[in-house]
């Protein structure tokens, strides 16, 4: 029997490992680097970082969640769920106050992982998981507007959804159309591939040629480089935030909120995983691997790491043998990052807001919408989606949980 906190890369090491299967490895890992590159990126503008920041997050947690974790095919990286909280804090708090909230938020999950809390993730009702994370894509979406059309706005752009919407639309009229048409080819091209070509990198074949495009025509569009400055060709060392009482307690709720939020994320993306291979994660573990990324990533100018679902579904499909694909992962973002990082300054913003405009559409889990049938299941979906658009995430999530305890009570009252 195997010790619960035990990482599947030992049990894997245990079981023998060839040639073959690091060869496996190495391709999976690849594959999924690729489509990590620009995703990672995108995710951390997206949550107002700097875009070095999900590289960052990409290759040290994503290493350390491969090379501790309870998967064996977990996949650790930023992710679209965190931008709605990861850019609340850090427009309240700044850089200084996500690292901060990260790693208290990692300490959570390490104490939740070591008091054997990661299989109640699983008791979180379905209704509730698609309810918010449909609430997310919205939120999501309606973030990229801007890149999406170039638009050029008289002020700051608001956090609420239908400020933000009002502020948008009365900056209609300064639409760039060469960052449109740009966002609009970026999707149908991937789309196209998806379609066509599944196995090719669709994500980074559409921002190679729109950054080309970008670059030969000289088009009028924001880029990377434009707004950011230069991507770094290096790993930071290790940096420490100012640690105080008052800032612990100002932080203490977003930190309770990203611990909740990637225990769920990471732990259902571990099931979908389980579901694809036949395999069974170990929930602590995992909780304890993603609380030890969550600790550590931010030291080194990353932000909030967690499990990402349709990365850790590429690498089972890409044909993983074990977690050496996620940390080879890892070490191809970094190699990725030390010989091209000029060239990623050279991405139009848009097309990276295309992107997520896809990542949005995706989260929408329409087929599992239409599979919950029942009044209450729907009801609880739809609550925990308001809520969690139009209030805050973890008052969708707790509502919705709520809601479901009470309907089935009440369901079950009514049985003779």
């Amino acid at each position: 029997m195997q010790f619960p906190f035990t990482p599947k890369l030992v049990t894997q090491l245990r079981e023998g490992y060839s040639l073959a299967f690091f060869r496996k490895d190495a391709l999976a890992g690849l594959t999924v680097a690729i489509v990590a590159l620009p995703l990672s990126m995108a995710i951390a503008i997206a949550s107002h970082a700097p875009p070095a920041a999900g590289l960052f997050t990409a290759i040290v947690g994503g290493f350390l969640i491969s090379a501790l974790g309870g998967s064996r095919f977990q996949i650790g990286g930023p992710a679209g769920a965190f931008i709605v909280l990861v850019s609340s804090i850090i427009d309240t708090h700044g850089m200084d106050g996500l690292m901060i909230a990260t790693m208290m938020a990692g300490l959570i999950m390490i104490i939740g992982g070591l008091l054997r809390l990661g299989s109640l993730v699983r008791h979180v009702p379905h209704a509730v998981t698609v309810g918010f994370t449909a609430g997310i894509a919205v939120i999501i979406f309606a973030s990229q507007i801007h890149d999406l059309l170039g638009l050029t706005l008289s002020g700051p752009e608001p956090g609420e959804l239908l400020h933000k919407l009002e502020t948008l639309w009365a900056a209609r009229t300064t639409i760039n159309w060469p960052a449109a048409l740009l966002a609009a080819a970026t999707i149908a091209v991937i789309s196209l591939i998806r379609s066509w070509r599944p196995l090719w990198p669709s994500l980074l074949i559409a921002v190679v040629l729109a950054s080309v495009v970008a670059w030969a025509f000289q088009l009028p569009v924001e880029t990377i480089g434009s707004r950011f400055g230069a991507i770094p060709s290096t790993l930071p060392l290790p940096s420490f935030p100012a640690v105080s009482l008052d800032k612990v307690i100002a932080l203490l709720p977003s930190a309770l909120s990203l611990a909740v939020l990637g225990s769920i994320e990471s732990l259902l993306s571990a099931v979908v995983a389980d579901s694809m291979t036949g395999r069974m994660h170990r929930s602590n573990a995992e909780l304890v691997a993603q609380g030890a990324a969550n600790v550590i990533t931010p030291l080194f100018g990353g932000i909030t790491v967690t499990g990402t679902i349709a990365r850790t579904a590429t690498n089972v499909k890409a044909g993983a043998h074990g977690p050496v694909s996620g940390m080879m992962h890892a070490l191809y973002v970094l190699v990725f990052m030390l010989v091209a990082a000029p060239l990623m300054s050279l991405i139009p913003l848009a097309a990276l807001a295309g992107i997520l405009a896809l990542v949005a559409w995706n989260m929408v889990e329409r087929k599992e919408i239409m599979k919950l049938g029942h009044w209450a299941p729907l009801a609880v979906l739809l609550v925990t989606f308001l809520i969690t658009i139009f209030r805050d995430l973890i008052e969708g999530i707790a509502a919705g949980i709520i809601l479901s305890l009470l309907l089935n009570w009440l369901l079950k009252q009514r049985k003779p």
